[in-house]
């Protein structure tokens, strides 16, 4: 009897998936894209991403439409609980996924006292930064998601908070130097500013029950990549430390759309009027690898979570490149943004540059996606850097 008990446990072990959210995963470069979509995506979207080259995705919910104000988290006013449609919502969208062969990143661009300001009237909103109690309550909603989604096959990990701002008005600019941003940490530290000390709260509440998943977490100033200059590294021996890529800002981004002539790459970009050019990209993206040499961490453990530039801009591709160029001579983990985002084209590399906008927003409203071209060069870009 007994060893027939043993057979059993055995082959239920078999029959087993594997284990979720493994940091095995990410001991080797990781290349994927952001899902940032207004309606989750379907097992046909994964599999048009996993056709890219793709290996995983950054996925957020934010913008669906859920049983309250704030999806997933019910109401970023005061967090009681993940509604259970919600829920069903996300991890029928992890089941596509994995049905497609890509991982997902969960991340959020609200968290209690922080809804995302594009749904908060473009107002920020400062209360995560002020209230100790909401820390408590964006810890609980971590708790609860890991909870519910900890055994998922698709998950890779858990990227904490999109794009934080807890130094944004409060003296130090977001380009600020190294030492500059010590100094502002001086005086911050173990305030509700703390930006690591709200993730190691965050992480015990997520430890508590799952040991095991990888945690992503931004940088501030929007993950700007000088933004570790302050941190010693996390006391969680499963932290991915993740920057994004859009500086020069005014020369990848929506100033780009409407300019004319177009601002070029290499060229003036910077305050001040200095060139932005490969040197200077280089210099730039030099930060959190530098940063991550001098505290020890493995370079397998740095992301550049998004990096992009709006597709009519000539020299995207030139940017593109070179952008890749550097973060692959790291040995970096990456992912583009976006992919096929249902709400904003600028940034989708496969949509030609010359295609109009506005007859992107029409087909997308008519229900004739499958209409908008798909062959933009830019895509090959991102596909032929995918080692």
């Amino acid at each position: 009897m007994k060893r027939l008990l043993a057979t059993v446990a055995a082959l239920l072990c078999l029959a087993a998936p594997a284990k979720a959210g493994d940091i095995i995963f990410w001991d080797k470069p990781q290349y994927g894209g952001n899902s940032f979509n207004g309606k989750a995506p379907d097992e046909a979207y994964f599999r048009a991403l996993k056709a890219t080259g793709a290996t995983w995705v950054r996925l957020t919910w934010s913008k669906w439409k859920g049983e309250g104000q704030d999806f997933l988290i019910g109401d970023a006013d005061v967090y009681t609980g993940i509604p259970a449609s919600d829920l069903a919502t996300l991890i029928k969208t992890l089941d596509a996924a994995n049905a497609a062969g890509i991982k997902v990143v969960l991340v959020p661009l609200s968290l209690p006292g922080d809804r995302w300001n594009q749904q908060n009237g473009g107002q920020q909103d400062e209360r995560l930064w002020n209230d100790r109690a909401y820390w408590n309550q964006s810890a609980a909603f971590w708790r609860d998601l890991a909870t519910a989604v900890k055994d998922h096959p698709a998950l890779a990990g858990y990227n904490l908070l999109n794009e934080p701002t807890p130094e944004k008005g409060q003296g130090m600019a977001e380009d600020a130097d190294a030492a500059t941003r010590v100094a502002w940490y001086d005086k911050h530290k173990g305030t509700t500013r703390d930006l690591p000390a709200l993730y190691e709260h965050i992480i015990k509440a997520i430890r508590d029950v799952d040991p095991n998943t990888p945690v992503m977490v931004d940088g501030g100033w929007y993950a700007n990549a000088g933004s570790f200059a302050y941190w010693t590294p996390l006391k969680d021996d499963k932290v991915l430390y993740a920057f994004h890529m859009y500086e020069p800002w005014n020369l990848t981004s929506s100033p780009q759309i409407k300019r004319d002539p177009q601002s070029p790459y290499p060229g003036p970009a910077w305050p001040g009027g200095e060139t932005f050019d490969r040197k200077a990209m280089e210099a730039f993206l030099a930060q959190p690898f530098a940063w991550a040499k001098a505290n020890g961490v493995p370079v397998n453990r740095m992301v550049a979570g998004e990096y992009g530039c709006v597709r009519v801009w000539s020299d995207c591709g030139a940017y593109l490149n070179d952008v890749l160029d550097i973060l692959n001579g790291y040995g970096s983990h990456w992912a583009f943004y976006s992919f096929r985002e249902d709400v904003w084209e600028a940034m989708d590399y496969e949509i030609p540059p010359e295609f109009p906008a506005g007859r992107f927003y029409y087909l997308m409203d008519e229900g004739m996606a499958a209409k908008i071209p798909r062959n933009g060069l830019l895509m090959t870009v991102i596909r032929d850097n995918m080692k």
